[in-house]
């Protein structure tokens, strides 16, 4: 991944890299506002690939963006245990409980998830208020490890591993892990740590699938350098420590585009109702 180039003050940027770096959204987010006309630059509909500036007058939905916020809010990334029941979304139709209940309300920006986790997942998620980031975070071209302890019903045959590990045909393409590591266990379950650099919907769980072994349960472990805290609870968060910070910017080629909050190790926390 190439290494991040900040635009100078006040030079036109394309529209989704401005919007995401105040925090309105996730490149992915915003360029799919694009497609659906639901941006303006100066009183007419933009399109994908048009610039725009702190001069321009921008609105989303037909609101006014403050664009600056870019320099009031800090940029943020949260260290979440998501627990298995909890949807990743703002709001689910099925009155299901979601993971942004749980994050801590900003007034100048709002939280994007960076990937997903299923229903049944628990683990690891992050949370950020810096679009980039979370852009570059997904991106497959950025190759971020994301590891998984998995819980498969029996046990996997040396051939099954074999396969695992150079590839097997999915319904979206082949798919195989970078590594696979057995982590013991005992009775009718067993437990394998295992890796992949990209985030296909319920990957992990198809490609046991595919050699014929359930997964009964799967946590993630590792996103990119930082792990799953042993003593964060389900549903609690925290914010990343500066050293947190540096590697998980420094792990995807950028740099900070303004002052960034971060803390010291501290006892978890969920939000105040």
């Amino acid at each position: 991944m190439k290494k991040d180039r900040r635009p100078a003050t006040g030079e036109p940027e394309r529209i989704q890299k401005l919007l995401a770096r105040a925090g309105y959204g996730s490149r992915r987010e915003i360029e799919r506002w694009l497609a659906e006309g639901l941006v303006q630059v100066n009183g007419r509909v933009a399109r994908l690939g048009d610039r725009a500036g702190p001069g321009d007058e921008i609105r989303l939905r037909g609101r006014p963006v403050a664009l600056t916020r870019l320099d009031q809010a800090p940029l943020r990334v949260l260290l979440y245990h998501k627990p298995a029941g909890e949807v990743v979304s703002r709001r689910d139709p099925e009155g299901r409980p979601t993971v942004f209940a749980h994050l801590p309300r900003m007034q100048t920006s709002r939280w994007i998830a960076v990937g997903r986790l299923d229903l049944n997942t628990s683990g690891l998620m992050l949370f950020t208020n810096d679009g980039e980031l979370a852009h570059r975070l997904m991106h497959p071209a950025s190759g971020i490890e994301r590891e998984y302890a998995v819980r498969v019903l029996g046990r996997a045959t040396p051939e099954a591993l074999r396969r695992l590990r150079e590839g097997v045909q999915l319904a979206d393409g082949p798919a195989a892990f970078e590594a696979i590591e057995d982590a013991g266990g005992s009775g009718a379950n067993h437990w394998y740590h295992v890796v992949l650099r990209e985030g296909r919907k319920r990957e992990v769980r198809r490609l046991w699938e595919a050699v014929g072994l359930t997964v009964s349960r799967l946590i993630r472990i590792r996103y990119g350098p930082l792990t799953l805290d042993r003593h964060l609870p389900a549903g609690r968060w925290r914010e990343l420590t500066p050293d947190e910070a540096r590697r998980l910017y420094a792990a995807v080629g950028l740099q900070p585009a303004r002052r960034l909050r971060t803390e010291r190790p501290r006892r978890s926390r969920r939000r105040r109702r």
